[in-house]
């Protein structure tokens, strides 16, 4: 299981920054939200708006003024500094599907990350008005109030959760399936809000393949923080060169039984 991450003293003044910079960049998101902004499709076949671009030239721009010593890596606009001790992952629009299609759920994603670990993460839901914020070492709350995952223990008492069917390759939608079959429930959509959900108790696991590091790394401390497990599909902490594959579970014991099925 992935080891502790010690939060460094200098951890609060750079949240302060980061909640900061995620309140600035929920008004510039929903300037463009339900307004039909030009829908452009990029060579991975994923689709972006202006108001992804608009989002991370912000985060950029702000985090480069501040800590021009840091690293950045983001959808839009790609790696500088990559090699720096501190490194900022940005998601500008979590969920572009969504926001294109008028549904409220996506949300902004912002990590820092410690020598490779993922020390912060913050996951703001604009239509909702919620915040997600893990720190490691210390907790994770929602808008202030703190978060605790479940306590289901077995999978057939689980709800489970993936953004989309379709963005599983062949062999992955049989482990998942294997997942989906055993357990209580299972539901589709969400993108990062499905971890929100998870790590504030709502549902107990979400298994989703083809994850880039800014789509995963601002939620790892949201969900362990608050008492959940988030790992590849073969147990290992995820990093900037995981395979993209992932799972979050709601405790050890049910990430145990949903790995063992995404193997078998």
């Amino acid at each position: 299981m992935p080891a502790a991450v010690v939060a460094p003293p200098w951890t609060d003044e750079v949240l302060d920054f980061a909640q900061d910079l995620m309140g600035q960049a929920r008004s510039i998101a929903l300037r463009w939200f339900r307004h039909r902004p030009t829908v452009e499709t990029k060579a991975d076949a994923s689709p972006v708006t202006v108001a992804d671009r608009e989002v991370e030239q912000f985060l950029r721009a702000a985090i480069r003024d501040r800590y021009p010593e840091h690293g950045l890596l983001g959808e839009e606009f790609g790696t500088r500094n990559a090699d720096a001790e501190v490194l900022w992952c940005i998601d500008p629009i979590d969920g572009t599907r969504s926001f294109v299609s008028g549904s409220p759920l996506w949300g902004c994603l912002l990590a820092v990350l410690h020598r490779g670990r993922p020390l912060l993460g913050l996951v703001e839901v604009p239509c909702t008005r919620e915040r997600w914020v893990g720190i490691a070492g210390r907790g994770a709350w929602l808008n202030g109030e703190r978060c605790r995952t479940r306590t289901v223990q077995r999978l057939e008492d689980a709800i489970l959760y993936a953004t989309s069917p379709d963005l599983f390759s062949e062999e992955d939608r049989r482990g998942f399936e294997r997942l989906s079959a055993g357990v209580q429930m299972r539901r589709f959509g969400g993108d990062c809000y499905t971890y929100a959900l998870l790590a504030s108790g709502m549902i107990d696991v979400v298994a989703e393949c083809n994850l880039q590091p800014y789509d995963y790394m601002a939620l790892v401390p949201v969900v362990h923080e608050a008492g959940g497990v988030m790992t590849d599909w073969e147990g290992r902490a995820l990093d900037t060169s995981s395979d993209g594959r992932v799972v979050a579970a709601a405790n050890h014991t049910l990430h145990r039984l949903a790995l063992q099925q995404l193997a078998a």
